[in-house]
């Protein structure tokens, strides 16, 4: 009897050993978990792939390029079943994405750009997300007063914001960019940001009347500085984009000059790419009962004051 039941325990591990090893591959592939928009959509993608029991490859590339290609080539190697990119380089790893699709291993991106080789790119529309920010923060300021900028040209997602702003300032000439601050892609980008709008608020005390931010990573940077200098909330509204925890505790404090950001999905971006996965490769539904193009878009929405406690986790 004891010898039996030895047999149907080690038979039902040699069961359970079968399936984990048959069960679907999925890479996921983040390329800067430093940066928490990159982290928050990989990271819902894989615990959404291991809710439904696959086998889940979670990397970070950490914001090296070199890095990003060669973590796609291994996992092409791997020969896992499908692929999922969250702000990835789709030109510059061009070679990667057409590897991945010659050996029959679909790509799903997230917040990338489209590729030829990638099934579509989940994101959001980022020239409706930019003249909600800006048309939001010219309101505050009732369309006149002088506004100073914290950009990112080398992010196409900051880059539009900050193109769509211009049409929105050049439509609206009574508001006026008194300076602006353009950050470059370095790991010490925190301290340029703090640095670089330290130097404008310095140069133009006294005439600002409100901030744009292109993304809230810089937002709470310029935040903290206001702060420092006493500034109330609303005296010097302060808008950007993204969304996340942080960003919706600072519009609900009252000491805080953060005013709004428009909130990106991110999670339910990541998720949304493992369930296109699940429709397209798993039960092999054409591509087009999920997303007619290359984009696949996903709404963003408003956050401020009146809203915000809906997003604050309780």
């Amino acid at each position: 009897m004891f010898g039996l039941r030895k047999m149907l325990v080690a038979a039902a591990a040699l069961l359970a050993l079968g399936q984990s090893a048959g069960a679907f591959e999925l890479g996921v592939i983040g390329f800067q978990f430093s940066s928490e928009t990159h982290a928050r959509v990989a990271n819902a993608a894989a615990a959404a792939a291991k809710a439904k029991g696959w086998n889940v490859t979670l990397l970070n590339s950490e914001g090296a390029l070199p890095k990003h290609a060669e973590q796609f080539d291994a996992l092409i190697a791997k020969k896992v079943d499908a692929i999922i990119i969250a702000m990835g380089k789709p030109v510059e790893a061009d070679a990667q994405f057409k590897a991945a699709k010659d050996a029959k291993i679909p790509v799903i991106t997230v917040q990338s750009g489209s590729s030829p080789h990638a099934l579509f790119d989940i994101q959001s529309n980022e020239y409706k997300i930019g003249a909600d920010a800006a048309l939001y923060l010219l309101g505050q300021l009732g369309y006149q007063g002088n506004i100073l900028t914290s950009r990112f040209d080398l992010n196409v997602a900051s880059r539009i914001r900050g193109k769509i702003l211009d049409a929105v300032l050049s439509e609206n000439q009574a508001v006026k960019e008194l300076g602006k601050f353009s950050m470059g892609r370095t790991q010490s980008w925190r301290d340029d940001v703090r640095s670089g709008m330290q130097a404008l608020l310095l140069q133009n005390q006294g005439k600002v009347n409100g901030i744009w931010a292109s993304f809230d990573g810089q937002a709470y940077i310029i935040d903290d500085l206001l702060q420092a200098q006493g500034i109330k909330k609303g005296q010097i509204p302060l808008v950007s984009v993204d969304g996340g925890q942080e960003s919706y505790e600072r519009i609900a404090d009252p000491s805080s000059t953060f005013m709004a950001t428009v909130a990106v999905p991110f999670e339910e971006m990541g998720k949304k790419a493992v369930d296109a996965v699940q429709t397209i490769v798993v039960e092999k539904k054409p591509k087009e009962t999920v997303a007619s193009g290359p984009y696949l878009f996903m709404d963003a929405v408003l956050v401020d004051k009146n809203n915000v406690q809906q997003f604050l986790k309780k």
